[in-house]
């Protein structure tokens, strides 16, 4: 559908490419990398991410939901899918027949599927639950039970295993060497029990920026891909250089001089001390961009403007310290005029993540791609 608004997102497709080489620099020799394109590839767009992706190397995409696997079949992404969330067991079908990789972590999902519908074979992964405690095989009797129940059953292959860490976002943490640890001692019982080829894949982007050497056969870097880095202790490593692949533009569409003592927006929670240029911004919280970043800033001119008043849902208003005209660019995330809004500026006004960020501007904003 045709774009008319004057407000967008840019997405700098080179960029997130130029990410994935310098991730694949960290890797020993023959470690590959599993590109994370869940929620909307972390609302960059999933399809042009995953083929931005494949194009530099990648050969295994990850997703959350079997919505954004089945969106990426459609759109013509033919590699191998992984979705990590729980599938409901009667639609374990459809990610067979589109040869879909799920996860698997609980007997009662197994006795559940219809496999007599399955068209290809089902590859699952199964995962461990090792101290993350979201979801995943706690015992070994349960995976035990998951593997023998796999071997009589027609149509269902077991081809992988994984683990998440909770902390590996921190430098030095007593509780990842922990997971680690009891992630290869369930793998361990796994190829007793399996024998044959499995892939591995415990490595998120903190791990895989901080601990390359620790990765098994596939690491999912996510955030990472896009520029981000998974937290400030990882940053300061200054293992890898990323580029920040999205950014945020509006305009100007109204100019106006309130005299001291006027107010601005709803709650008049701004109110002029003296007389007072206000600019008005298409964006509001209709499109993610939260009523709690009041008080935050934009960049016009390569100068920080602050947001006063409170947000609307469609607009925001900014003070100006000049006229400018309307339609004078406005840039909320990103570069202009030689200054910068970073994710990580946002998610500390914020107190969240920088992963937060992208995620959190609604589809109402175009994706325009560079």
């Amino acid at each position: 559908m045709k774009q008319y608004r004057n407000t967008w997102a840019e997405i700098n497709l080179e960029a997130i490419g130029y990410n994935i080489q310098q991730l694949k620099k960290l890797l020993p020799d023959k470690r590959k990398i599993m590109g994370v394109v869940k929620a909307n590839g972390y609302g960059h767009g999933s399809v042009q991410v995953a083929q931005t992706a494949l194009n530099v190397g990648v050969d295994f995409l990850m997703v959350a939901l079997l919505e954004e696997a089945v969106k990426l079949r459609e759109n013509g992404i033919k590699a191998p899918i992984l979705v990590i969330g729980r599938v409901p067991p009667a639609y374990a079908y459809v990610a067979a027949n589109l040869g879909i990789t799920l996860s698997v972590f609980q007997i009662d999902w197994l006795k559940n599927i219809d496999n007599d519908k399955f068209e290809k074979t089902l590859d699952l992964h199964v995962e461990f639950e090792t101290g993350m405690n979201r979801t995943g095989v706690c015992t070994l009797n349960e995976l035990e039970e998951i593997v023998e129940m796999v071997r009589h059953m027609d149509n269902v292959k077991l081809t992988g295993a994984y683990t998440h860490f909770a902390t590996a976002d921190e430098i030095g943490s007593e509780l990842f060497e922990e997971q680690c640890k009891r992630y290869e001692k369930m793998l361990e019982s796994l190829a007793t029990l399996h024998p044959g080829p499995l892939m591995t894949h415990i490595g998120n982007s903190a791990a895989g920026i901080q601990y390359p050497d620790k990765m098994h056969q596939y690491t999912r870097f996510g955030v990472a891909m896009y520029g981000l880095y998974p937290s400030i202790p990882i940053r300061g490593l200054n293992s890898v250089d990323l580029k920040q692949a999205m950014s945020l533009h509006s305009e100007l569409i109204q100019v106006k001089k309130i005299i001291a003592g006027e107010c601005v927006s709803y709650g008049a929670t701004f109110c002029a001390e003296k007389d007072t240029w206000i600019g008005t911004v298409p964006i509001g919280y209709g499109d993610g961009w939260r009523r709690s970043l009041q008080d935050f800033h934009v960049l016009l001119n390569g100068k920080k403007m602050p947001i006063v008043g409170r947000i609307c849902m469609d607009v925001m208003m900014i003070e100006l310290d000049q006229p400018y005209e309307v339609g004078q660019k406005v840039t909320l995330i990103g570069e202009n005029n030689g200054a910068i809004i970073e994710m990580d500026d946002l998610a500390n006004h914020l107190d969240t993540i920088n992963y937060e960020i992208p995620c959190m501007l609604t589809s109402r904003i175009p994706r325009v791609y560079v």
